[in-house]
């Protein structure tokens, strides 16, 4: 193969993550092919999608830096300028304020679908390569400068670094012989919008419940009501998330209102549910020779910080940095320790979120007694000192 034929990157997988990577790295003047077995659907504004993300300030400058932000600005945006946590054992709240940070918004609640959207009709433009539909048959990993990657297809490509984004199931990080071991906690995340008497006044709310968290967040609805369409996720018990699953409309609002204790009234409308499985899974490293591993098929969290796809897209910026300086100085973009310092930073955040997230999850999703009366105070105590609310507010927005 000619060095004319040898790609500066492959990136596997072309969701949010893996497609934000073959973006970035083009428009910063690589070689770049994206591997994806399917495409996806079109977003369609009158069905939104279930799955959501809160949007964190600097995933936001990544996004308008790839010239794709504007376009999701204008489709359907909502940004939230408060959040509000609380137990239902009583004591105090956790509030954090837009103003008293100096910001117009904390950040935005965007659909998935939207984001893949708005970032799948910009890499024509930025001259990636689009292998869809096919995906990765086999790696070559016997050149010393550079990885071989067959595809199902029968096409072979060359790279000098190999990005595995193909999620949690990963079939790349498994032909790496990365380990990814999988705890499961238990419980389901159940999805929905829902329609409220009361504004949802731009506000992410949580309500910590012996099953787990209820999350309230707010998006944009039919215009009669703009501004009462919350994105609920609801984590509960596994068997608990399928009774709710099968219930009618009624009793399941009926549920969800008292769950929530009516603190956006009356709930009057609910989509479509679905639910999906949560668990921890953490990768025990994320290089293997020239491939390297981000997004779900690095780390897999409890999503009841909603930084799932805040830490992956935080992977490539890391790695984007790494890749630009390597390029402006023709350096190689896959030099092992270039990889092994990125990996290590990444990979301590990462763990450090994940563990983090479900300590919290395991503090407030219990009816011990113990733990009951000191969770409520906690919150309090933390929301009247600034220094602290600064501190959490910044670790999530990635400043």
């Amino acid at each position: 193969m000619s060095r004319r034929d040898l790609l500066d990157v492959v990136v596997v997988g072309a969701g949010v993550v893996g497609a934000a990577a073959a973006l970035a790295f083009a428009r910063d003047g690589l070689e770049v092919a994206l591997v994806e077995t399917r495409e996806p659907p079109r977003w369609n504004a009158e069905r939104p999608d279930l799955r959501v993300y809160a949007f964190a300030p600097d995933n936001a400058a990544l996004l308008n830096d790839l010239g794709v932000w504007a376009g999701v600005r204008e489709a359907r945006l909502q940004p939230y300028r408060a959040m509000r946590v609380w137990d239902a054992a009583g004591g105090g709240e956790l509030h954090f304020d837009a103003d008293a940070f100096g910001r117009r918004e904390l950040g935005w609640i965007v659909e998935h679908g939207l984001l893949v959207d708005k970032l799948w009709a910009a890499l024509p433009a930025a001259g990636v390569q689009l292998h869809c539909p096919d995906q990765v048959e086999s790696l070559e990993l016997d050149a010393p400068d550079s990885v071989g990657v067959i595809l199902q297809g029968g096409r072979r490509l060359r790279a000098r670094l190999v990005v595995a984004a193909d999620g949690a199931e990963s079939k790349l990080r498994r032909l790496s012989g990365i380990d990814a071991p999988t705890h499961d906690y238990g419980q389901r995340g159940l999805v929905a919008y829902v329609d409220s008497e009361l504004s949802h006044e731009a506000t992410c709310w949580q309500r910590f419940l012996p099953g787990g968290p209820l999350a309230f967040l707010p998006t944009l609805g039919d215009a009669g009501a703009h501004d009462r369409r919350s994105s609920i996720v609801w984590t509960l018990p596994e068997a608990e998330a399928e009774r709710l699953l099968a219930s009618d409309d009624a009793s399941f609002l009926i549920e969800l209102e008292r769950a929530f204790a009516g603190r956006l009234g009356a709930l009057t409308r609910v989509s479509r549910r679905a639910a999906f499985p949560l668990r921890r899974q953490l990768a025990q490293r994320y290089v293997s020779g020239r491939v390297v591993i981000a997004g779900d098929a690095a780390h897999v969290v409890h999503p009841l910080a909603g930084q799932g796809v805040n830490l992956g897209l935080r992977d490539i910026a890391a790695l984007r940095g790494s890749l630009k300086q390597a390029h402006q100085r023709g350096l190689d973009p896959g030099s092992p320790t270039r990889l092994a310092r990125w990996a290590r930073e990444r990979r301590s955040e990462n763990a450090l979120a994940a563990y983090g997230f479900e300590g919290l999850n395991r503090v407030f999703s219990n009816d011990d007694v113990a733990a009951t009366l000191l969770r409520g105070p906690m919150l309090g105590l933390a929301g009247k000192l600034p220094p602290l609310t600064h501190y959490f507010w910044k670790r999530a927005a990635g400043l």
